[in-house]
């Protein structure tokens, strides 16, 4: 299995931006978490790849957005409405678990990081 992030950047707060991640192999959920500095790592949304269920942080609930697309073999993560607080270093991750995975330990295999800063 190998994932490969890209996407973010320098955003102003406000704005959007998109994240995808070419996730090969045959896991069945792919999520996305985040860390900031001097924090832990957090859940920010994943996927379950078979039927397309997605589940969120409620910190990002009603502003991010996590798709697949399984031709594609790509997961992406629309981002509106972006805050000073989104800054993190982004990861992708992939699990064997269609429950619902959201914690670090979960997930099986994880992607590089990607930047994503939101200035004020």
């Amino acid at each position: 299995v190998q994932l490969q992030a890209s996407g973010g950047g320098l955003v102003q707060a406000g704005g959007s931006t998109r994240l995808s991640c070419a996730a090969s192999g045959g896991t069945i959920s792919v999520g996305w978490f985040r860390q900031a500095p001097g924090q832990e790592r957090e859940f920010v949304a994943a996927i379950r790849r078979s039927d397309g269920f997605a589940y969120y942080a409620d910190s990002v609930k009603g502003r991010f957005t996590i798709s697949s697309d399984n031709a594609k073999r790509t997961v992406s993560l629309q981002m509106n409405s972006l805050k000073p607080e989104d800054t993190a270093v982004y990861y992708c991750a992939a699990a064997y678990s269609g429950y619902y995975p959201k914690q670090s330990y979960e997930y099986a295999y994880w992607g590089q990081g990607t930047q994503v800063t939101v200035s004020s």
